[in-house]
């Protein structure tokens, strides 16, 4: 594929999106300088362009937190987030919009001041586990995630998907990776899986702000295949941030490989549900992944119980009392 072709394709995509400002990534700078006419540039030693090439209109308002006016933005960096207000308001599929609290919980030392943006630290390869440990709200992961190329993922998915709900969710629901339908959506869990889990919390008198829905990958794995081993750890940490950031008292974990990573067992469905395990300290529960469901009405009552036992283990935290663990 030409240059040309790669750069339509991906200003393409990010309309379909319903984006307005376009950030060019993913090609040569030299073949995007050649698009527009412009004279090569120098390269600094190791034959990396000396300059980034950012395509982008000015934007209205003041200048994102944590960043000078002037500053330029990197070229692999997406769009700062809305404020969380707009992000409430908005009915846009955009990853950018699916966080639905109105504010962010004060984080700890370790995840920097309240309201700090992703701005200030490197996104894609640049991005180490340290840093993403240090990212200080649900939106810069988000951020993060959407311009991360630690594994090859990115490059044949259409886009990220890196969860969505309640910033201040109580129940966490952890699936192993976004399908066809969800890389198409930017979303988590919107195909037919989807309804039969949003169905289930709806049972459970859940709304969407009381719970958040989450993948292992961030990334759809190229014909739903399991993910690989590099990919899950490149993944990690990004999960881990969000699980510190939320602070659920409950987690649900869809599917078989779900279960197995997030218990680092080898176990099978059958002996991991209908127990309490732990994850970082929070009681978390296995079932059967919604998709599974669809291929086998035996398995949709053991899912009913199982989400059933969540939402006690919630009451109990709530109420102050204290789950019972495997």
């Amino acid at each position: 594929m030409n240059a040309r072709e790669r750069l339509r394709r991906y200003l393409e995509q990010r309309r379909e999106l319903g984006e307005t400002e376009f950030v060019l990534d993913g090609m040569p700078v030299e073949d995007v300088l050649s698009l527009v006419g412009a004279p090569s540039t120098p390269r600094h030693e190791g034959g990396r362009p000396a300059v980034s090439v950012v395509d982008r209109q000015p934007r209205e308002g003041p200048a994102p937190e944590g960043r000078e006016p002037s500053a330029p933005l990197p070229s692999h960096v997406p769009p700062p987030a809305p404020p969380p207000s707009r992000i409430a308001e908005g009915a846009s599929t955009d990853w950018r919009r699916t966080l639905r609290s109105a504010e962010e919980r004060p984080t700890d030392s370790a995840g920097g001041a309240e309201g700090d943006g992703a701005a200030a630290l490197p996104l894609g390869d640049g991005l180490d586990a340290l840093a993403i440990a240090a990212l200080p709200t649900l939106e810069a992961v988000a951020q993060a995630i959407g311009a991360c190329t630690r594994c090859g993922l990115c490059r044949s998915a259409i886009q990220a998907v890196p969860g969505e709900g309640g910033a201040r969710a109580e129940f966490l629901c952890i699936g192993e990776a976004p399908g066809a339908d969800e890389d198409r959506a930017g979303r988590p869990f919107v195909g037919a899986a989807g309804e039969v889990l949003r169905k289930g919390l709806a049972g459970l008198k859940m709304t969407p702000d009381e719970y958040f829905i989450a993948n292992v990958l961030k990334h759809r794995p190229p014909g739903n295949r399991d993910p690989e081993p590099a990919e899950v750890e490149a993944c990690a940490p990004f999960l881990r941030r969000q699980v510190e950031l939320i602070r659920p008292r409950v987690i649900l974990a869809l599917g078989r490989f779900a279960a197995q990573t997030l218990l680092q067992s080898s176990a099978g469905i059958g002996a991991l549900r209908g127990r309490v395990h732990q994850y970082q300290g929070i009681p978390l529960v296995v079932t059967y992944h919604p998709a599974a469901t669809l291929r086998n009405d035996e398995w949709k009552r053991p899912l009913w119980e199982d989400m059933k036992l969540a939402r006690r283990l919630l009451d109990e935290a709530r109420a102050g009392g204290s789950p019972g663990l495997a």
